[in-house]
């Protein structure tokens, strides 16, 4: 399992109509996308939650041939061209579960970002992270989670999807759009190695 994610912050008086028409009307086309997992069609808007309007999509790829197939074809140049290029980011899938909502299409979804201090040895901090995890699996609400590292900079990620209002939680909290999840079912459930 790959993660990968990338940020449009859009100007504070920007219309997030256009977004919300943009996937609408175009993210039924990666739903039988090969290799993918799940993609969800993240948004922030200016408020309560967010300082900025941001398009954010996340991916969870099965393969690595599904995130290149996307990303050196017609659905990223897309971006691409109406955007710029944006900054892809991208970590190394630690661990996959399904929620007790797993059944119920998402409506928000929370990322949390921290770093591996450099006192703590690696697997210690993917151990207490796997752990955490695991609760977030179990919370009522919850459709699915993912924890993944970034190793070139030591970055933690947690990515869930909710049923409903994330609970209260650190990090970025979205609004889901849409769910294109053609290959969920080979993510994997649990640690991936």
């Amino acid at each position: 399992m790959h993660a990968m994610q990338y940020e449009i912050t859009l100007p504070a008086d920007y219309d997030m109509g256009i977004i919300r028409n943009r996937v609408a009307t175009k993210g039924h086309l990666l739903d039988s996308f090969p290799g993918l997992g799940i993609k969800a069609y993240l948004i922030r808007e200016r408020g309560e939650y967010s300082q900025v309007n941001q398009y954010a999509p996340f991916y969870l790829w099965a393969t690595p041939e599904g995130m290149n197939s996307f990303l050196w074809g017609p659905g990223f140049q897309g971006i691409v061209q109406d955007f710029g290029r944006p900054e892809v980011q991208h970590w190394t899938g630690l661990a996959y579960a399904e929620g007790p909502a797993s059944a119920v299409l998402p409506r928000t979804a929370t990322l949390h970002r921290a770093a591996v201090a450099a006192s703590v040895a690696p697997v210690d901090a993917v151990e207490a992270a796997l752990e955490e995890s695991r609760k977030l699996a179990r919370t009522p609400g919850a459709v699915a989670t993912a924890l993944a590292i970034d190793p070139r900079h030591w970055e933690l990620l947690h990515f869930t999807l909710w049923e409903q209002e994330a609970p209260e939680a650190s990090g970025a909290r979205y609004e889901v759009l849409h769910l294109s999840a053609p290959e969920r079912d080979r993510l994997g459930e649990g640690r991936q190695w």
